[in-house]
């Protein structure tokens, strides 16, 4: 069994290595992709000091900037921070909360690299019909890692279960007498402090990458599959852009109030006798630390309050599993735990592929060799 088992970890790793090796690469790249983003996209703002601009005001110039297509204000806790018009699902401009400028763009670099890193992960970089075959073969690769972790598991546990047996899996060595049993070292070493958060990122990957893992989610939790969309804003067309509310910064101080500990917050545009305040006490990426609140517009009382606790069992996981495998659902502790995990399969990946060709293809070169001089 244990032999079966071997080879077809050694295969299935033959297959999917350059794959893994790119997913890996990748996905250490995007660990703080959103920090990265943000810090580089946030103008500075030139009138720092001054008395800023109300809620109501900076709404109606985000209006008239984007010709009614704002859909959502994006405010953050620092006062002197620029404010946020969400463009759309993909364009994001700044606001001087000061003067109401538009604050020039910055930062196009880095989010275009992100991008390409991301479409890279997802889907080789491909479009249009192409992303089929690209998310197949990530998903496929997926799979095939999820194997080598369960199998790699398999084959690391020891026949018995001596501590002298254990600590040479468990810990580096020193002194060893050749590269192949470094290799051997390395490969079991980062496989064993990396299995957990590989394997949440493997699962977790398996359910992004296919509908069916997705719908299981739901099922096992007694549900009828749903698709999750992004959020979007309220407000698409210029035409009832603007509306005639000034209950905005009434509705942010009550917002605050309910929720101190809040980072930034996300106003739905355009407004309207309800406003709708999304606030986030975490890094932007936790859904669990986000809260939806239907204000009214007049008062600023809170007529509805959405959490994430609120959603269906089914839904709370599927969506748990999208920022686990990100790491991004325990805030930069995760995301560094994610990234450490995609560094160490770095290493896994490179130590199984060397261990690989010594096993296989070095006899072949021998005996080749021999033959040649015999």
């Amino acid at each position: 069994m244990r032999k079966l088992i071997f080879w077809s970890h050694l295969t299935v790793g033959l297959m999917v290595a350059l794959v893994v090796l790119m997913l890996s690469l990748t996905g250490l790249l995007l660990t703080y992709e959103a920090q990265i983003t943000r810090w580089a996209q946030t103008p500075a703002v030139s009138e720092v000091g001054t008395e800023r601009l109300s809620a109501d005001e900076l709404a109606g110039i985000a209006a008239i900037e984007t010709g009614g297509r704002a859909t959502a204000l994006r405010f953050a806790k620092d006062p002197d921070a620029p404010v946020a018009v969400q463009v759309g699902r993909n364009s994001t401009l700044f606001l001087d909360p000061f003067t109401g400028d538009l604050l020039p763009e910055q930062g196009a670099g880095v989010a275009a690299f992100f991008s390409t890193v991301e479409h890279l992960h997802r889907w080789f970089a491909l479009s249009g019909d192409g992303r089929d075959l690209g998310r197949a073969v990530t998903g496929a690769a997926n799979l095939g890692f999820l194997f080598l972790l369960a199998s790699g598991l398999y084959l690391w546990w020891p026949r018995a279960w001596k501590w002298r047996m254990v600590r040479m899996n468990l810990w580096f060595r020193k002194g060893l007498p050749s590269s192949k049993a470094r290799d051997y070292n390395w490969h079991h070493v980062f496989g064993f402090w990396a299995l957990v958060p590989l394997l949440a990122i493997a699962v977790s990957g398996v359910v992004i990458s296919y509908p069916w893992a997705s719908d299981l989610v739901f099922r096992l939790y007694g549900e009828e599959p749903v698709q999750l969309r992004r959020r979007a804003g309220a407000g698409q067309g210029a035409s009832d852009a603007v509306a005639e509310v000034s209950g905005l910064d009434l509705a942010l101080l009550q917002a605050s109030a309910n929720i101190p500990e809040w980072q930034r917050m996300e106003v739905a545009l355009p407004l309207a006798e309800k406003i709708r305040v999304t606030v986030d006490s975490g890094t932007g990426r936790q859904p669990t630390k986000q809260v939806t609140l239907t204000m009214d517009a007049r008062d600023g009382a809170v007529l509805e309050r959405s959490e994430f606790s609120d959603r269906s069992a089914g839904q709370q996981a599927r969506i748990f599993l999208r920022f686990l495998h990100t790491g991004e659902i325990f805030g930069l502790l995760g995301q560094t735990l994610a990234g450490l995990a995609a560094a160490f399969a770095l290493v896994m990946t490179y130590t199984g592929a060397a261990l690989s060709y010594r096993r296989l293809i070095q006899p072949l070169l021998r005996r080749r060799r021999s033959r040649q001089t015999g």
